[in-house]
């Protein structure tokens, strides 16, 4: 009986035993299992951080050339300079060679030293040239790898178009952030063996994977045109005080922009990245970005809806007196001596408020939002380009007679710079609205053709006939009219000028202006539309006729001459002394100007006290003269 107890003590005893020693195995097999399988990839990889010299290879961006291969944006190498301070065998030395030829305080140097890290980054996008003493010092635990820094050879040339990258080479904005899926590249790496301090193993695995460079951009940007653009932009802020002048050479028949330039602007190459309020006014592109009023060039789409809807013809008469009624409010045209019995065309030339007024209460609100939507306004135009605004158009079911009224010249409306052009090309076009577009084509790293940009039609808003009779109509704003200003020798040009008042806080700013200019040419059959744009031009001369009109002329001009326009020498122009006006009435100043063959914009009310340009002044038969009264009285439009 003691013998039977004792052998099933046993047999408990090694069961216990063997269910121990399974239930031992049981956890060291889950363990294996856990290290070996789920926590495999991530153990690996830290080993390989142990056992690996980890060095990036960064991949270049893509070049960014103008429509002729020019180039606007590329590299340059520079280096990061880094230190292993496990490998690191003269601290002293290594402070002092890095501090000098980094210009940092030796303290931060040492601090740097000290650190428990494997690996910490000194500095970055160091010259070839520094890059290249550290180097040649031969100093342990010292290293420098090449990398690229965006560079800009035309400096700010376009820098509220291309835009910026940061301290990664990833585009910022601008057309570097907005295409930057394009021009980034995939980065390379390059592993060697290397001991516990970081030092590589002589004889060492290794493997490399080469950076593959970001594609190539072209753009319909021509930068000889550009440069016009941002020559007469200098140069008209300089001449009227500006806060700021702008413009846009647009292709009138594809949409694609020749050239889109803004002063004041800064260097690509010189950005000034501390102080960020400086920065986002300098690099921000108020031609995409930002709504105007846009005065009288607007008068262009409110004739076609009106020709459009059949509402008037070139047969056409009307009166202005000086003003007209809406809705119990006297709203004043811009010469307030009135332009008497014109015709359409008549009207157009001479800018007149009460003609426009007309003819959109004639149109009514819904024709005429039709067609201004056909136009595009009131929707963004789809340009490849962050933040574009949509415009601002009052609530179709809101507008009151007066509120027509003042849209039909204008005012009570605003849009952006870019919006404008793009309707302009349409009106003048034929009739064909286009997406505007900055982008041509893109080649990738092989040189194969990765993107190439066809001319995208949003619309029809008006008939080739009605295009045609607007095309007339404006060059006979630029011959005769306010235009006169933009007229180029030889060459064929139309167009329409604007001064419209800005508002602030909701109220008429005193004193505050945007004036503008908008042609094609050339006139028979365009080819380019430009916008020129002054905001706020300083003192008393401030219509668009006398401070934007010239500069859009001179842009035509130069683009004459580059392209080799063919210019017609049928007519010379005849130049007479200014005739002194000075004292006289407005009625007999303008008489007496007029009579001598001159475009008159009057400022004011009252008697005549000084003209632009003053008395006895050599002037050419059909510009564009002002003549200031003695009583500030702005006009709504012209």
């Amino acid at each position: 009986m003691r013998q039977s107890n004792s052998i099933t003590k046993t047999r408990k005893r090694l069961l216990i035993v063997l269910v121990s020693i399974a239930f031992l195995f049981c956890l060291l097999a889950g363990r294996l299992f856990f290290l070996q399988i789920i926590k495999g990839g991530f153990l690996t990889s830290k080993a390989t951080e142990q056992w690996y010299r980890d060095i990036p290879l960064k991949a270049p961006r893509g070049i960014i050339y103008d429509s002729s291969g020019e180039v606007l944006a590329d590299n340059v190498v520079v280096y990061t300079v880094y230190i292993r301070p496990n490998a690191v065998k003269d601290d002293d030395a290594v402070a002092s060679l890095l501090s000098a030829e980094l210009s940092l305080d030796r303290k931060k140097v040492e601090d740097m030293l000290s650190q428990q890290k494997s690996e910490v980054t000194v500095a970055r996008q160091v010259s070839a040239e520094i890059a290249d003493r550290i180097e040649n010092a031969n100093l342990a635990g010292v290293y420098s790898v090449a990398g690229y820094k965006r560079n800009y050879p035309h400096g700010n040339m376009l820098s509220k178009v291309i835009g910026f990258t940061n301290i990664d080479g990833e585009g910022q904005n601008g057309l570097e952030g907005y295409y930057d899926k394009y021009l980034s590249g995939l980065d390379g790496y390059l592993y060697s063996s290397a001991d516990i301090a970081g030092r590589e193993i002589e004889d060492g695995t290794t493997r490399y994977v080469p950076a593959v460079r970001g594609c190539d951009m072209t753009l319909t940007i021509d930068a000889s045109i550009q440069s016009f653009a941002e020559s007469a932009a200098v140069s008209a802020r300089l001449e009227w005080g500006a806060k700021s002048c702008s413009a846009i050479v647009m292709d009138v028949n594809s949409g694609a922009i020749r050239a889109m330039a803004s002063y004041p602007s800064y260097d690509l190459n010189d950005i000034p990245r501390d102080d960020i309020d400086l920065l986002n006014l300098l690099s921000k592109n108020q031609l995409v970005t930002d709504v105007y009023e846009p005065g009288s060039t607007f008068k262009i789409f409110t004739t076609a809806a009106a020709l459009s809807n059949g509402v008037t013809s070139p047969e056409s008469r009307f009166y202005c007196n000086g003003s007209h009624i809406v809705d119990g409010q006297r709203i004043k045209c811009w010469r307030t001596i009135g332009h008497g019995s014109q015709s359409l065309a008549e009207g157009v030339k001479n800018s007149c408020n009460v003609v426009f007024m007309n003819l959109a209460l004639s149109t009514g609100t819904e024709k005429l939002y039709s067609c201004l939507h056909d136009f595009g306004f009131g929707s963004k135009t789809g340009i490849d380009f962050f933040g574009e605004s949509s415009g601002i158009m009052m609530n179709e079911s809101s507008v009151k007679n007066v509120d027509l009224a003042r849209i039909g010249f204008g005012q009570a409306v605003a849009v952006t710079p870019v919006q404008l052009i793009s309707g302009v090309c349409a009106a003048v076009n034929g009739g064909t609205l286009y997406t505007p577009y900055f982008l041509d084509s893109v080649r990738g790293a092989d040189g194969s053709t990765v993107y190439a940009h066809s001319p995208e039609v949003r619309g029809n808003p008006i008939s080739s006939d009605v295009s045609a009779l607007l095309r007339e109509m404006l060059v006979g704003v630029v011959a005769e009219g306010g235009g006169s200003k933009a007229g180029v020798e030889g060459i064929k040009i139309g167009g329409k000028t604007g001064t419209a008042q800005k508002y602030e806080d909701g109220h008429v700013a005193q004193g505050k202006y945007v004036s503008s200019f908008v042609g094609f040419a050339p006139a028979d059959d365009p080819k380019y539309a430009v916008l020129f744009i002054v905001d706020e031009p300083s003192g008393y001369v401030y219509y668009g006729s006398q401070t934007a009109a010239p500069y859009a002329g001179r842009i035509f001009s130069r683009i004459a001459d580059y392209e080799g326009w063919e210019r017609s020498t049928d007519k010379e122009k005849q130049y007479i002394d200014m005739p002194e006006v000075t004292g006289m009435s407005a009625e007999e100043a303008v008489a007496v100007l007029e009579a001598a063959g001159l475009h008159v914009d009057l400022v004011g009310s009252g008697k005549v006290i000084s003209t632009t340009p003053a008395a006895g002044i050599k002037v050419a038969v059909g510009d564009t003269v002002l003549v200031r009264l003695e009583y500030d009285d702005p006009p709504d439009s012209s």
